[in-house]
Parts: structure tokens; C-alpha cells; sequence
């Protein structure tokens, strides 16, 4: 049977094999996969078996869950598949014995939907997992299907990335092993600057080490976001910009 690995940059933290029961993703000790992480809710999503076919469900999630680097409510998922919510990464693994719902006799199953298909299910699984949801106060409606998503585009300097998808509450930027945008000039400050999201989703940067430039303007406090500005500290140059 399919199983899913838990992993946090380099180091996996835990595997679970999805059967007849489903697995649940979140914060909440309860879950299949527990990830204790401010930024992921207490009941994230859940994956499961579905007529042949391995699905994941986000239950409206204020950070999202991502499958291959797109936003999704309800999709199919396949080996080899990379899911993220916050900073963490679950890979779904290939498996090739017996009962293995992605391969029946010896023949693959029929191909999934593409992601940006959605594929509505009711089951009691479904609408108990819904009551849970409902029960620690958060949303039980699915996620709309399109929603913006805050990005940091590199346009200069030095980093290990060339895009950064704004997930948490606290974005850092920095040469810290814990800075979400890592700075690899080797003079770089741990903690140049800080982008932190507030309870009305708008996102403000400030200064740490560094002292931070929004469109040249010097920003002595934290100072509010918009699509398409500038942002300049310790030799980068980055874009805030909001993605479909």
C-alpha cells in the first residue's frame, strides 16, 4: 500500500501507510501525521483511499496545502507526489505490492485528474473528519478555488531560491538555518529583515540586523506590503508580488 513520509528539510519524521483508514494531517495530537507548527491548523487535511484512486482534501486551511507547488482543495495524488503544508514536505511513496490501489494485477490504474481538477466526495470519513474541524472553531468550508498567494521573487543577490511562497506567519530572511529566504553571501547577517502576517492576512516587513528599503524608502517601522514592491536589504533584491 501507498505510504506518506513526513520530512522537514533533510530529515523525515515520520511514515504512514495509507490502507482502508485514512490518514489525517495537522496539528492536533490526534492526527495520522502530526505537525507542530503554528502555521498549520489543527486539522489540516486528510488523504485517503477513494474507489481506487489516493485523494488528499485541505479543509480550508488559512495556509494552504500544496501539491507540487499548487494550491489545491481536492486532487488525486500519485507516487512520486510532493505535498507541502507550511515548511514541512510529505512525499508520497511508490509501492508495488499486493492490493496496492495504484496498481491492480500488474496494471496501472487510470491516470489521475489533472491537479487543477477538483473532485467533490461525501463520505462518513469526510463528514466526521468536517465535525473535528468544526469542533476546534476553524473553517469547515473548502478553500475557494483560486486564492492569492504572497510570493517573494528574487530579482537580485545571492539566495537559495529563486521564489519564496509566503506560507507562515514569519517569514525570515537571513543566513540562519531557520531563515525561509537564506542569504548565501558569506558576510550575510542571520537575521537581516523579518516579514511577519497579521490577523487581516496583510503581510509587513522590518528591520532586524539590517535596516530594509521598500521601493527606496527606508523602513525604520514595520511597514505594509503591496503587489509588485521592491524590497532591498544585506545585497538582495526582492519582489512582493501575489500569485493565483
Amino acid at each position: 500500500m501507498p505510504k506518506l513520509v513526513l520530512k522537514f528539510q533533510n530529515s523525515v519524521l515520520k511514515e504512514a501507510a495509507v490502507g482502508e483508514r485514512e490518514v489525517s494531517i495537522g496539528r492536533s495530537p490526534d492526527n495520522g501525521l502530526v505537525i507542530d507548527n503554528p502555521a498549520v491548523s489543527h486539522y489540516h487535511a486528510r488523504v485517503f483511499n477513494e474507489e481506487g484512486r489516493l485523494m488528499i482534501e485541505d479543509f480550508g486551511s488559512m495556509n494552504g496545502t500544496f501539491v507540487n507547488g499548487q494550491r489545491v482543495k481536492m486532487v488525486a495524488l500519485k507516487p512520486g507526489d510532493s505535498v507541502e503544508i507550511g515548511k514541512h514536505t510529505i512525499l508520497v511513496a511508490d509501492s508495488r505490492e499486493t492490493g496496492d490501489p495504484f496498481f491492480k494485477g500488474g496494471v496501472p490504474r487510470p491516470a489521475a485528474p489533472k491537479i487543477n481538477e477538483t473532485v467533490m466526495l461525501d463520505t462518513k470519513e469526510r463528514r466526521e473528519f468536517l465535525q473535528k474541524v468544526a469542533a476546534v472553531g476553524e473553517s469547515a468550508q473548502p478553500a475557494p478555488a483560486r486564492v492569492k498567494v504572497a510570493t517573494l521573487v528574487v530579482k537580485n543577490g545571492k539566495t537559495n531560491q529563486k521564489e519564496y511562497t509566503l506560507s507562515d506567519k514569519l517569514t525570515v530572511i537571513g543566513r540562519s538555518a531557520m531563515a525561509t529566504v537564506k542569504l548565501k553571501a558569506w558576510f550575510a547577517p542571520k537575521v537581516a529583515a523579518q516579514i511577519n502576517r497579521r490577523e487581516d492576512n496583510c503581510y509587513y516587513i522590518g528591520a532586524a540586523e539590517k535596516v530594509p528599503t521598500i521601493n527606496g524608502q527606508p523602513v525604520i517601522h514595520p511597514a505594509k506590503l503591496s503587489s509588485g514592491d521592491i524590497i532591498e536589504v544585506a545585497g538582495i533584491q526582492l519582489e512582493f508580488v501575489y500569485r493565483d
